[in-house]
This record gives structure tokens, sequence and C-alpha cells, in this order.
């Protein structure tokens, strides 16, 4: 057993104190990962670069059709979870010449090859929103809800999974 200290509360650290006491309730009844495979039963069957790229391409078409062109859409196994990444959007901008060239690229967190649909879904457009809202602000969640009108509840459930995943680590 791996007797590293974890603390998978940290995911929803931001949320009410009731919530947190539900949500240790379940860790404590060993219940969680029977809540998310009940709630989530597929995974998605996106496995490699080529197909995300797709996935993220066929959601950008149909939302953001008229924002920025995607230069690279990757899995990304130097995402470190636990620095708060799942995904990461990055805009460069670089002078060739005399023109401004920019690329923006969209990287997902490798552990996510084997997650829920739903929680890929999430991240995708989160990190497709980035593309017109730069900030975590009301206007970027009002675009994720208007993408995905259960964003709240994905993300929410996204941070179970990520304690349930930490804790399942921390047994073996």
């Amino acid at each position: 057993m791996n007797t590293k200290s974890t603390d998978p509360l940290r995911y929803i650290a931001g949320y009410a104190p009731e919530i947190k006491a539900q949500v240790q309730a379940m860790i404590d009844k060993d219940s969680l990962a029977e809540y998310l495979a009940k709630k989530y039963p597929q995974q998605h069957s996106i496995g490699n670069d080529k197909a995300l790229r797709g996935y993220v391409m066929d959601l950008k078409n149909q939302y953001l059709r008229k924002s920025a062109p995607l230069n690279k859409i990757a899995f990304d196994n130097t995402i470190h979870i636990v620095h708060n990444a799942l995904g990461l959007h990055s805009f460069v901008s670089r002078v060739q010449g005399a023109k401004l060239k920019s690329n923006n690229e969209i990287r997902i967190g490798a552990m996510f090859k084997k997650a829920p649909a739903a929680f890929l879904q999430m991240i995708v457009v989160h990190e497709l929103a980035h593309l017109k809202e730069k900030d975590h602000n009301k206007a970027f969640y009002q675009l994720c809800q208007h993408m995905l009108p259960d964003y709240h509840q994905f993300e929410f459930d996204m941070r179970l999974y990520l304690a349930q995943s930490e804790l399942a680590n921390a047994a073996e």
C-alpha cells in the first residue's frame, strides 16, 4: 500500500462545507467509485491524438466556427493533474518577417484517455471557451454552459472522479 499522504477533497476545496461533508461520507463508506460508475458507466472511445483532433474540431465547428484556428490538439502526458490542470489552452504569438503569427493549442491530460465521455467533453468545452474568453469570468462560464448545458454538474462530478482516482492510486 502506498503511504503517501493525500487529500482527495482538495479537488472540491472551493465548495460548501455541506457538499464536502457529503463527499467525505461517500469516501468513508467507500461508495464514491460505485456512485461514479453508475452515473457514468461508459468511457469514451477517443484513444489517440487524431481522434481527439476530430472530436475537438467537431465541437469547435458547432459552437465557435468563427474563432481562431487551432494549430495543435493532443493528449499530453506531462500535464500534472495535481497542479490544477486538466487540459491546457496556449496561445503563442511570433513575429515572422513582417507578419505576426499566432498558434492556439489545446492539450488534454493523458489520464482522460480512459475517462467517461462527459468528462472529456467538459474539458474540451472548457479549453475551447478560452478561444473567446481568456479569463474564468462570467462570460467564460456562460459560454461553457452554452456549449454544454450541464457544464457545472460535469465539472463537479469530474472533480469527484479525480478524488476517486487518487484514492484508488493510494490504495495500490
